[in-house]
């Protein structure tokens, strides 16, 4: 009788194939998750530059921000929330200040987090709550933050 050599893998080969995938996926998942989160942030900076632009525009032709809600394009105001990509931004103004916020929307997974505000003088901030959002974002008193890391 002649002994044929094995067809297939054995059961260790499979189990190391595995646990090789395994470490691969726990490291990648986490970076892809960040870079699609990444991805997704700048819709809250696009539209809060873009609500700043109009309220300055809008300063500049009556000296006030009182009445801005119902006059620029989008309204900004605390009523109806304009909706930047997964984002809702707000507004509250006064006759020379106001304080636009883009909050990430209900149910938007991991960017409830994240919640950035622009006001007059440009003074731009940004406050991730860990969870829903990723511990590798964090807050700033002085910037927007649109990527891992610090301020």
């Amino acid at each position: 009788m002649r002994h044929r050599p094995s067809q297939g893998f054995t059961l260790i080969e499979l189990m190391i194939t595995v646990g090789i995938i395994a470490i691969l996926a726990a490291i990648a998942y986490p970076s892809y998750r960040n870079y699609v989160i990444r991805g997704q942030l700048v819709d809250a900076t696009t539209g809060l530059s873009s609500v700043r632009a109009n309220m300055e525009r809008y300063f500049q032709d009556n000296r006030t921000y009182a009445s801005v809600s119902a006059t620029i394009n989008p309204p900004c105001n605390t009523a109806t929330p304009i909706i930047s990509g997964k984002f809702s931004i707000t507004c509250a103004n006064a006759a020379t200040t106001f304080t636009a916020t883009a909050v990430g929307a209900a149910g938007s997974g991991d960017l409830t987090g994240f919640s950035f505000t622009v006001n007059e003088l440009d003074v731009q901030t940004t406050v991730v709550t860990s969870p829903p959002a990723p511990t590798a974002f964090l807050g700033c008193a002085n910037a927007w933050i649109t990527k891992t890391g610090g301020c």
